[in-house]
This record gives structure tokens, sequence and C-alpha cells, in this order.
């Protein structure tokens, strides 16, 4: 049975946000902004569907999926590209593949006792994100 995701989680910590936000061709007065942020995520899990808020004093973020059925994203407030997304299980990870302008893109959620892991990649970049159950 895979893991239940749902909940409010607050970010904890932070490691190298600002080389993935490079990596995605961030410009530089948003990464400065972005990096102080302390986005908070709602993750909504009904079996096998998702729908994950990021909220943040500058800027929303939500993304709706079902795992296993690739799904148009649109990543408008973040690098305001569009991709082809994939989430699938990995054992109790989900891990999402990005196909679109940038290479080797994508995501993997998995929790660990009461905190939530992310690890968000792009062209050789990794920003690792911990966050904890409010």
């Amino acid at each position: 049975m895979p893991a239940d995701f749902s909940g409010t989680w607050n970010l904890l910590s932070s490691d190298n946000f600002e080389g993935y936000m490079l990596a995605l061709g961030v410009d530089f007065a948003t990464r400065k902004i972005a990096k102080l942020l302390k986005p908070q995520k709602v993750i909504e899990q009904n079996g096998d569907s998702f729908t994950i808020h990021t909220y943040s004093s500058l800027r929303n973020y939500l993304v709706t999926f079902k795992v296993g059925e690739e799904f148009d994203e649109d990543n408008k407030g973040l690098d305001n590209r569009k991709c082809k997304s994939l989430v699938t299980w990995d054992n109790d990870r989900l891990t999402c593949v990005q196909k679109g302008e940038k290479k080797n893109r994508g995501w993997t959620h998995w929790i660990e006792g009461d905190k939530l892991h992310l690890e968000m990649f792009c062209e050789g970049q990794v920003c690792k994100q911990t966050f904890q159950r409010a």
C-alpha cells in the first residue's frame, strides 16, 4: 500500500534551491526573493489522485494529477514553462518525470516519520527540501 501524503506540510530546510532555479532559467530577482520564502504544501490524496497546493507570500502553485497518467503541466508562476509530466509510484515514493524544454527535469516526494522530503532536479542540479507536518 503506497504512503499517505495527505496533510499540511511546512518547509524546514532547503538545500541548493538557487542552483535548481538557475538551471530552470529563473531570473536573478525572483531567485533572491524565492530563497527567502518558507512555503507550505497542502496535499490532498485520494488513492492515486493528488492535489498539491504550494503556498508562499510570493506565489501559489496548484498541481492536480493521477499517478500513472501523463498530463500537461503549466508551471506558470514558477519558471513559466509547459511540460508533459508523468508521476509514478517507486515503492512509497512519488516520482515525476517532466518532459519539455529542460532536460532531466522532475521531482521525488517521500515521507520518513513526520517529515516530507522533496528532491527537485533539472539539468544536473538537485534541490533537497524537507517539510514538517503541521
